[in-house]
């Protein structure tokens, strides 16, 4: 990428894991919250690092960046996660170039999704360069990038059958609540924390089991009760989490946190209880299932489920592979005319120099010189003779370098346009 003026890092790379190679217990070790993307982001920006966005869900850890080499990222994500270099090289993967800007458009359109079509992950991406933005380690080459992979999302989302049905985790664990139980809206379940999962999971409650006996507990309590108001459920206080787990029949933990918010000492179940943990980490302690009449079930099981919708999606499969193909050419296509930006401007500034020197010796040698009409005469040739150049470059990528070196040497650039 050093050709195309958009970075100091000589290349753009991803480096990340996902739930392809890494299970729920190794991707809780590099999993970030937004307090450790924050402090990323800083360390990055304090490097030099002039282009990063870093994205952390249940499903993945990524970050997408510019560098001499992709140790320097592997180094930060390690450094702020509980992750080591070591465990990273078991089950990471590293792109470069192309490969990372191809792999962003199949993250970002949900093809690479746990769950076929869950598109959640790309309000992740765009916060996450809103993120890097804020901050000051994003650049024009990002923009682009998180805005075409955004329109790619939106065209398949409208163009192609991939997001027909809901699936989702926060859906696939109301299906699995739906297929265990024989009246789900005579359930007491219990969804502690609000965050965005958990708003996803409640609404999905509320529409498919008709249950309005749906308590919420978030340790920010008016968080829960905005969540509550919206669907007219009971909110509880965090000192009233135990008591409510005695009481339930399923209880869904999307918390979010760091370390375990669902311990073995906290459940005292007189009857059979369900436990869906959606969080990454796991926000429930494996010990519960030690427990008499306490099931554990984790987000990667739900993931792993298929239905009716999914298979429908997977037949959208091939469109959707075409709309991508056309966005990523289209960006790519943006791209090749970034490596002949700085050598255009350079030869504009090159022949608005000649013009200006011409129309001064017209002035002196011509009586009733008209400077204005030469003015707006010689803009509009310089124009035209630019567009040509433009023109030319943009249509012949195959020999794109040795052109650039043609107009550099004709023009006499060389130094000016490395500038």
């Amino acid at each position: 990428m050093e050709d195309y003026n958009i970075s100091r890092g000589k290349h753009f790379y991803t480096i990340g894991l996902s739930y392809k190679k890494a299970d729920a217990e190794v991707r809780g070790h590099f999993s970030l919250d937004e307090t450790g993307k924050k402090n990323l982001l800083e360390q990055a920006k304090a490097e030099g690092i002039d282009g990063l966005i870093v994205t952390s869900t249940c499903n993945r850890t990524e970050i997408y960046g510019f560098a001499q080499h992709p140790f320097q990222l592997i180094k930060l994500l390690c450094e702020h996660t509980h992750g080591t270099v070591e465990e990273f090289e078991k089950v990471a993967y590293v792109y470069k170039n192309k490969d990372a800007i191809s792999h962003m458009f199949r993250v970002g359109t949900g093809l690479d999704s746990q769950i076929l079509g869950d598109f959640e992950i790309i309000s992740q991406i765009k916060s996450a360069f809103i993120d890097s933005k804020d901050i000051g380690v994003s650049n024009p080459f990002l923009e682009r990038l998180v805005n075409a992979v955004i329109q790619a999302s939106k065209r398949i989302k409208n163009e192609t059958g991939i997001s027909s049905g809901a699936t989702s985790v926060s859906f696939a664990s109301v299906q699995y609540i739906l297929k265990n139980f024989e009246n789900p809206s005579e359930l007491n379940i219990l969804l502690f924390g609000t965050g965005k999962i958990g708003r996803n999971t409640c609404e999905n409650l509320v529409k498919h089991t008709k249950n309005h006996q749906i308590t919420l507990i978030n340790r920010t309590k008016n968080k829960a009760e905005k969540v509550a108001g919206k669907f007219d459920l009971t909110v509880k206080d965090y000192a009233d989490l135990q008591a409510e787990i005695r009481q339930a029949d399923v209880l869904i933990v999307a918390t979010g946190a760091q370390n375990p918010t669902i311990t073995k000492d906290l459940i005292f179940n007189k009857k059979d209880l369900l436990i869906l943990d959606l969080s990454i980490p796991k926000n429930v302690s494996t010990d519960v299932e030690e427990l008499p009449g306490v099931s554990l079930i984790h987000l990667d099981h739900l993931s792993q489920m298929t239905d009716e919708t999914l298979e429908r999606r997977k037949a959208a499969i091939p469109q959707a592979h075409e709309i991508i193909t056309e966005m990523e050419a289209d960006f790519n296509s943006w791209l090749e005319t970034r490596k002949f930006a700085p050598t255009i401007k350079a030869l504009k500034k090159k022949l608005r120099t000649m013009k200006d020197a011409e129309v001064d010796f017209q002035r002196k040698k011509i009586e009733n010189f008209n400077e204005r009409q030469a003015e707006v005469l010689g803009d509009r040739i310089i124009q035209k003779i630019m567009n040509q150049f433009a023109n030319h470059l943009k249509g012949d990528s195959n020999s794109t370098d040795e052109s650039l070196e043609l107009i550099q040497k004709v023009f006499q650039l060389e130094e000016t346009a490395k500038r």
